[in-house]
């Protein structure tokens, strides 16, 4: 399959034309930090980006198989609904903010608010991430390999976190809980396909919520 080149430094309306392939190979030539990189795709596109991106890289993504040989800004992956985007780096905060679908792969440390209001994405940090992480995380899972900042799954719905390292403060309503067969078996998928098949699952702490804000409680007075 032959691979179809644009150089961001001179092609304009690149999005305009990616939009239009309904299949391929793509490859992005000096990013050069610049917004919406590969935004707004919609069909099974397998993109390679060679350099840093800007804000909302492979935002709102479905279908298409995104790389992002550098960096990326905030909002990586934001709102993505299907296909992959991996980050060969470090990412900004708010990765993977309310993505509904697909799996997100950073490399390196993502900052705060990784996967803030998350409904249903699979979200995998090589490294550590930020304060607020996880925030109103309503399904989905998140697995950061390093450690954790303050506040981590505050509000937290339905989703499942699993952190290997330490974790500075737990948000509202977010506990660490039992790891089950079924917690293994899963953290185990999510680290094959991200490309960290010898990680040991035993190293990891499950959270999630205590149910404790699903309820009005009379007694509760402001």
């Amino acid at each position: 399959m032959d691979t179809l080149t644009f150089d961001l430094a001179k092609d304009e309306r690149v999005n305009r034309a990616l939009h239009r392939l309904p299949q391929g190979r793509v490859t992005l030539e000096n990013p050069n930090g610049r917004h919406s990189v590969a935004a707004g795709l919609r069909t099974p596109l397998q993109v390679t980006i060679t350099g840093h991106c800007g804000y909302y890289a492979a935002g709102m993504n479905q279908l298409a198989d995104v790389v992002v040989e550098g960096n990326a800004g905030v909002g990586v992956a934001e709102n993505m609904m299907s296909g992959s985007v991996r980050v060969n780096g470090n990412a900004s905060q708010s990765a993977g903010a309310t993505a509904h679908g697909g799996l997100l792969v950073i490399s390196g440390d993502a900052a705060a608010r990784c996967g803030i209001s998350m409904k249903g994405a699979d979200i995998v940090v090589g490294g550590s991430i930020g304060h607020m992480s996880a925030f109103m995380a309503q399904a989905g899972r998140l697995v950061v390999r390093g450690d954790a900042g303050e506040a981590l799954g505050d509000s937290i719905y339905e989703a499942r976190i699993y952190v290997r390292g330490k974790v500075a403060s737990l948000g509202a309503d977010c506990i660490a809980k039992d790891m089950r067969a079924e917690h293994h078996a899963e953290l185990r998928d999510l680290l094959d396909r991200a490309g960290w098949p010898d990680d040991d699952t035993g190293d990891y702490t499950r959270y999630g919520s205590a149910r404790q804000l699903y309820h009005f409680h009379a007694g509760n007075e402001y």
